[in-house]
């Protein structure tokens, strides 16, 4: 499949198992004599069963990822420019940026990526076509002008990203994904990443009193990080918007001044890091007109990130029911058409077509529900509307786990009304 004469690009990501000692080159021999011996594929395909010992002693999953479009034909490897991303995951929790000796201070989280707690996140965010792609399209275009020493004055960007929309459609998730994903993408370039998560609610309860003292000390922290060029550093904060509250509260003589000077100082700040080519800054809003201009116009990308499609709730739902059948909590496992097999391939009346429809009226009117609440919604039809007397009771079947779904979904929405109409 070559698009005139270019060659497709396919990414394949190698998790290697935290104990293996293998060396690099050898587990990249082992991959490629995989993708030679199985070269055509359909799709994004995942091995974590392998035919041969050294790749089941080392490897955890080999993965082709990311393909844009559903793919109707089988592809052939062979005649497709093919990138083998290695990495193990690294399993640390996050630790504290610590301010001050006696520790109590906690700036910030922070975590060493690829990190395991970040694991997954990637492909359980349901986005429209393209978002998520045109993401890290970015932050590698950005890396990759950096490293070809494009004057920033004449060629302008920021490396900045602000993610906006209603809460609860994953933009704290897609940031970490994002970063995560960009740490396995980027391994020859750089060893590893660092992910700082700035919460800049608490920046400001707590430390009003300590003036930009404090910011200044903690962008000396990540300034440290940014120092080993080795390193990718992703910097985080989450809710961005609540700088320009306390920028217009301060202004309006309801805050002390020094909150100008707490949020003149972190803008100072981000101005200072974003010069370095090894750092990327990721924000995030509920209240995007809550945001001063002076940030807005510092970010290259404004992403909206909204409420999940009627398509978008179906494929959630789809990888929730694949993950319980794969735990039996649902048995026998059934089949369930893709939103794209349902759509464009007309089936003839059968059991697999008629379940599937069901999910999808079910998708139909679950629309409005935030995606954290849709990944909640299988757990909530369990608990309440599948009656089991103790843990040894069978499993439920898929026909009778939907009908509790879809009296989950009408709870919920129920519950929504009530709370809006102050029930």
């Amino acid at each position: 499949m070559e698009m005139g004469n270019q060659k497709q690009n396919i990414n394949v990501e190698v998790h290697v198992k935290s104990h293996s000692t293998a060396k690099l080159s050898e587990v990249r021999m082992h991959v490629q004599a995989l993708l030679n011996r199985h070269s055509v594929v359909f799709g994004n395909y995942r091995w974590t069963e392998f035919d041969e010992d050294f790749l089941q002693t080392h490897v955890e999953s080999v993965a082709i990822l990311d393909l844009e479009e559903i793919v109707t034909q089988p592809l052939d490897l062979k005649s497709c420019s093919v990138s083998v991303h290695i990495f193990t995951l690294n399993e640390d929790g996050p630790s504290m940026l610590s301010l001050e000796e006696d520790e109590e201070l906690s700036a910030a989280n922070h975590w060493l990526l690829p990190a395991a707690e970040f694991h997954g996140i990637w492909e359980s965010l349901v986005y429209e076509t393209g978002v998520k792609m045109q993401l890290l399209d970015y932050v590698t275009t950005t890396i990759y002008f950096s490293d070809k020493n494009v004057d920033s004055n004449l060629i302008s960007w920021n490396r900045v990203v602000l993610l906006h929309g209603p809460p609860g459609t994953g933009k704290t998730s897609l940031c970490k994904a994002l970063a995560q994903k960009l740490s396995i993408r980027l391994s020859n370039r750089y060893s590893y990443g660092q992910f700082v998560e700035i919460n800049s609610h608490s920046l400001f309860s707590k430390w009003f009193s300590e003036s930009g003292k404090l910011v200044t000390k903690m962008f000396q922290k990540i300034q440290q990080l940014i120092d080993d060029k080795d390193a990718l550093v992703f910097v985080l904060i989450d809710e961005v918007e609540s700088l320009t509250a306390a920028r217009n509260a301060s202004q309006a003589g309801t805050e002390p001044s020094d909150a100008i000077r707490v949020v003149n100082s972190v803008l100072t700040q981000l101005d200072q890091i974003k010069r370095h080519s090894n750092v990327v800054i990721l924000t995030t809003s509920n209240v995007t007109e809550k945001i001063d201009l002076a940030f807005v116009d510092r970010a290259d990308i404004k992403q909206y990130i909204g409420p999940p499609s009627e398509k978008g709730i179906y494929n959630i739902y789809l990888s929730c029911l694949e993950e319980l059948m794969k735990c039996q909590v649902i048995y026998p496992r059934q089949q369930l058409f893709t939103m794209f097999e349902l759509e464009t391939m007309g089936f003839a009346k059968s059991e697999v077509s008629e379940l599937s429809l069901t999910l999808r009226n079910i998708a139909l009117k679950s629309k409005g529900l935030s995606g954290r609440a849709l990944r909640k919604l299988p757990f909530l039809a369990h608990a309440l509307f599948v009656k089991f007397a103790s843990l040894q009771t069978p499993t439920v079947s898929l026909e009778r786990f939907l009908d509790a779904m879809s009296r989950a979904v009408d709870k919920q929405k129920e519950e929504k009304a009530n709370l809006i109409n102050g029930v």
